[in-house]
Formats: C-alpha cells, structure tokens, sequence
C-alpha cells in the first residue's frame, strides 16, 4: 500500500514539524515526485525566511508547478491542506495542470464520487431545510456553522464507511491527519475488511 497523504514542509526525517498537508490520488509514483518537489520548496522557503511557508502562498506555488508540467503532467490529483493567516482551516483542490479552488472540504480517488455529495450536505449543509417551513422554493435552510472538530471526524468517518460498503478499491484503513495550531495529528481507523 502506497501512502497518499504526507506532511510537507518539516525541518525533520519525520515531519514532525511540519504545517502542511498534501494528499494525492492518482498514478503513486507522479505523486511521490511531487510531493519530493513541493517538500523541497516548502524546506528552501523555510531556509530563506526562517519561518514555514503560509498554505495560501504553498497553494499557488503548487499551482505553477504543476502548471509548469502541463505537457507532460503528473498523473495525479493533488489536495492541499494546512491552516491560514488567521487560524482558519484551508483545503485547496487542483487539478493536473494547476488550476485550483479553496473548498470547505473535497474527496478524491476512487471514492471521491460517493463521498463528495454525502459531505455537501454534512458539510457544506447543502439541501438541508426545515420540515414544514413551506414548499418548493419558499422552504427555510437549516442555519450553518461551524462543525467541532469531534463532528468532522465522525463525518468522515461516516463517509468511509458508506463509500466501503459500496466501492471495492476503497482500503480497510482510513488515515486521518488533523491540522491544529499545536501541530497536525495523526490516526487511523480500521474499516470494513472484506
């Protein structure tokens, strides 16, 4: 089994000290390349500045870099998470050639098709309504806000355990790197086996 998410950006063998995360799905050996290639960046930045690089400014450097590749690129979808200027969690999605979006949250891989509508609306809170606050139209969205970080776990949790019990590819494990502003966490879970 290939790893698909890695910290990035650490002063160690071990990351331990790193502030960024980079998840890849795709062809393993193109994300293995690219994440040497963001890694490097984020160390020269470090090295230079004396500080970690911001995932705002490691997003649009992951941009050009894969847009840099465009005729010949990585074979994979890259997603890149870490926490902002002020404290917020970041996730930005991109696509083989650079073009990028900040999300509240995304799925990938072979799953990502069955997961992504199920966190829309967890997450998102999209086609969530009030029961008998009108019809069509007229119907009143339940209020969004933020979910703790216990929910989101549990969410995605939830997730991958329906995306497994549906698709085949997806693994009897689920990583799970939690950025936090004392450091990223990590865990695993076992899934269905079978």
């Amino acid at each position: 089994m290939s790893p698909k998410v890695f910290r990035i950006g650490g002063t160690t063998a071990s990351q331990e000290d790193a502030t960024l995360v980079l998840s890849v799905v795709g062809f393993a050996a193109d994300g293995e390349a690219l994440r040497d290639h963001l890694d490097t960046i984020c160390k020269i930045y470090r090295y230079r500045h004396g500080k970690p690089m911001s995932v705002n400014a490691c997003a649009k450097r992951l941009s050009t870099v894969l847009y840099g590749k465009r005729f010949f690129p990585y074979y994979s979808h890259a997603m890149l998470g870490g926490l902002d200027e002020e404290g917020k969690g970041a996730v930005y999605s991109y696509d083989p050639v650079g073009s990028y979006e900040r999300e509240q949250c995304r799925a990938g891989g072979a799953a990502g098709s069955l997961i992504m509508p199920f966190l829309d609306n967890q997450v998102n809170f999209k086609n969530q309504y009030i029961p008998g606050s009108g019809e069509g139209h007229e119907l009143k969205e339940r209020e969004r806000r933020p979910l703790t970080r216990t929910e989101v776990e549990t969410v995605v949790k939830d997730a991958f355990d329906g995306a497994v019990e549906r698709h085949i590819e997806v693994g009897d494990n689920l990583q799970m790197l939690i950025i936090t502003a004392d450091g990223i966490e990590e865990s695993f879970l076992s899934l269905k086996k079978d």
